[in-house]
């Protein structure tokens, strides 16, 4: 029985921890101890009302300037390149095409078998000659008062002659075509032509690349597109001559994107004077640029809702939050755009916990967000 009685009374003093006392227990012993109850529970009420300050780290808004450093891999063109092209078809009787051989404009590469164009340049000068001199002869007939010349007859002999000279403009030309030199000075490259070849129209004799100047051409992403002006310095490295860096500056970039990678194709001119540097080698290339000062803040002072980034800017010991956009990461320092002013005391450590208005006390104060 006293077991039992017991149990009764543990249970019932379970209960009423977990879901009260009884309101009619309550009054059958009596006012005190409800009244005592309701005044533990207000001072308990307006405790949680008055609030706690959140602690939190508060800094500077500080400003500096980011350096852009964009690396990307390029390749090398020659300036000036030209493909030797043949425009008659023939016998080759004549080659210098040796491989890194330096020549001028004008220097003579290949020669085809010209012998009918030669006979042909003969007949031509051969007519010339004959109508030059029935001119000649018709014109001092007149001159002698020899009525049997017309005017007619001369007209026509003079025309004649014009033919025939034209004739041999065309024979010369057909003549020079046989003989193939080069367009631009420039160093040749490999060419399988050779003596006794026969080349038909367009067929490809050699490539001359005029090497003194490169091109490098590389890729810019689109969010690096604001690095890129004309005569910007590039500075180019190549696993050719490790630990030296080539300087050159861009020429030109393309006035637009590429649909699928998003980027634009940029050239920039390295002066090769020296002859180092072989088109088509590939290039490692850098660019930089200090960017105007920006805010700058650590990453654990960003925190982000449905708006956005923002951060949360102290004063008079409460915390309200401003919206910023971030531009630039480097470790845990990061560059933003934001309406809170330079010198403002923002929360660094802590900000996750906020609200706008909430009360704040400093725990701790960091000198600079750099630090």
């Amino acid at each position: 029985m006293i077991i039992v009685t017991l149990s009764l009374g543990v249970l019932a003093g379970t209960y009423g921890i977990v879901f009260g006392v009884p309101e009619q227990i309550t009054q059958i012993w009596g006012s005190a101890p409800t009244e005592n109850a309701a005044s533990a529970r207000g001072q308990t009420s307006g405790s949680r009302g008055q609030g706690r300050a959140t602690t939190v780290v508060l800094a500077p808004l500080e400003e500096r300037t980011y350096r852009l450093v964009l690396r990307t891999v390029g390749s090398a063109v020659s300036l000036r390149r030209a493909d030797v092209v043949t425009t008659e078809t023939g016998e080759v009787v004549e080659a210098a095409l040796h491989a890194n051989t330096l020549i001028e404009k004008g220097d003579v590469i290949l020669r085809l078998d010209d012998r009918t164009e030669r006979l042909s340049l003969e007949i031509a000068q051969a007519n010339r000659d004959l109508a030059q001199a029935t001119v000649t002869r018709y014109e001092g007939l007149r001159n002698t008062g020899n009525s049997v010349i017309t005017d007619v007859a001369l007209s026509e002999a003079e025309v004649a002659l014009r033919l025939a000279q034209a004739n041999v403009g065309l024979a010369e030309v057909a003549l020079e075509s046989r003989t193939i030199v080069a367009p631009i000075s420039g160093r040749l490259g490999l060419s399988d032509v050779d003596i006794g070849d026969r080349l038909s129209s367009g067929d490809i004799i050699v490539t001359i690349d005029e090497s003194t100047t490169l091109l490098a051409e590389f890729e810019v992403p689109e969010r690096s597109i604001g690095l890129l002006a004309e005569g910007k310095p590039v500075f180019v490295s190549t696993p050719t001559y490790v630990g030296r860096v080539f300087e050159g500056r861009i020429k030109a970039f393309d006035s637009r994107l590429d649909s699928v990678t998003r980027s634009a194709t940029v050239q920039a001119e390295i002066d090769n004077s020296d002859g180092l540097l072989l088109s088509g080698m590939t290039f490692t290339t850098r660019m930089s640029e200090e960017t105007d000062p920006l805010p700058v803040v650590t990453s654990t002072a960003i925190t982000w809702d449905r708006a956005g980034a923002g951060i949360w800017v102290a004063q008079d010991g409460k915390a309200s939050r401003v919206p910023v956009t971030i531009r630039y990461r480097d470790g845990d320092q990061v560059w933003i755009e934001t309406d809170a002013p330079v010198g403002a005391q923002i929360v660094i450590e802590g900000a996750a916990k906020l609200r706008d208005g909430a009360q704040i006390s400093t725990g701790q104060t960091g000198e600079g967000q750099g630090a």
